[in-house]
């Protein structure tokens, strides 16, 4: 199986901030800011705002989990609050981070996942935790079946699709740029099933940028994403146009991950060739870059998002 990838792809040089995780969750950057000062009544208080919008939930309470402080502020909640749905959770999502990073037991991730999800049926984020880990250290048997566990409780769960696609596009590398590969027959029937307003829409765009990524990887591609030819042939072409459509239309921006989907669109309008696409998109994205997929196959993600962004906005 292969290891997580770096988080950040190659190290940054001095100066350079890494993506922030938040996104533009203002609100999420405040409350982290008091978790790191062991202030988890703001914790509570943010969550308890979240309700049951599991998107915004899950987002957010993983990106709380992931300074290394916040496994211990968590225990601390909970011995305060033993009886804390959100304590339960917030342990649960550091245990993962511990356990992706190698300073903790996967089987006792898992076991904090549980419990959180006994104690919360109905939220879906107990099981987006174990995907994740799943996704970088499970068998394709585990990886399903927590898919349809996060799938039954939120059908169109953004970060979820986002996981088993990352994982469908590494299979059968050998058969290179095949356009039946199951990775993009599961990214457009996940996109059909969704509504018509739900960001799913771009799925099939980060089940191309995946693919990429696994194909260059196993060396059937060239490392450059702009001179492997990989967005530039007609289905590709199609699949960016419809979701570039998709977003003049609908433009959610009130999604706490749509800056995600924002970067994976603007890095396949630049790779494309559509410098004044993929300007609109860096202007809507601000200064919320991600990682992935500028990072694509190993490339530094500050200085890949830095050149396609002066590219397309004429700065360069």
């Amino acid at each position: 199986m292969a290891p997580p990838p770096p988080l950040l792809g190659r190290s940054r040089r001095r100066g350079e901030p890494p993506p922030d995780p938040a996104l533009d969750d203002v609100e999420l950057v405040d409350v982290r800011d008091q978790l790191a000062q062991g202030r988890w009544t703001a914790v509570r208080a943010l969550l308890a705002r979240s309700g049951d919008d599991w998107d915004r939930r899950g987002h957010r309470l993983l990106v709380l989990a992931e300074p290394k402080g916040s496994h211990a502020w968590a225990q601390d909640w909970l011995i305060a609050e033993p009886e804390s749905v959100d304590a339960t959770a917030l342990l649960a999502c550091a245990e993962i981070h511990r356990a992706l990073l190698g300073k903790g037991c996967p089987d006792r991730a898992r076991q904090s996942c549980r419990r959180a999800a006994d104690r919360a049926p109905e939220d879906p984020t107990p099981w987006l935790g174990m995907l994740l880990l799943a996704r970088h250290l499970g068998t394709e048997e585990e990886v399903t079946q927590l898919y349809d566990q996060v799938r039954a409780r939120h059908p169109e769960h953004h970060h979820a699709h986002h996981l088993i696609i990352a994982r469908l596009a590494e299979r059968r590398p050998d058969i290179g740029q095949n356009p039946l590969h199951e990775v993009y027959d599961f990214a457009a029937w996940a996109a059909e099933q969704a509504p018509a307003d739900s960001p799913l829409a771009v799925l099939p765009v980060v089940a191309h940028a995946e693919r990429y990524r696994a194909l260059a990887v196993a060396g059937q591609v060239p490392p450059d994403p702009e001179a492997s030819g990989h967005w530039t042939g007609r289905r590709a072409r199609q699949t960016m146009k419809a979701a570039f459509d998709w977003w003049l239309e609908w433009e959610r921006d009130d999604h706490p991950r749509s800056r995600v989907d924002l970067n994976f669109l603007a890095h396949a309008k630049y790779c494309e060739g559509r410098t004044a696409e993929a300007a609109a998109l860096f202007h809507r994205i601000g200064p919320h870059r991600t990682a992935a997929p500028w990072s694509y196959p190993d490339r530094d993600p500050h200085q890949a998002f830095r050149t396609a962004r002066g590219v397309a906005l004429g700065d360069v």
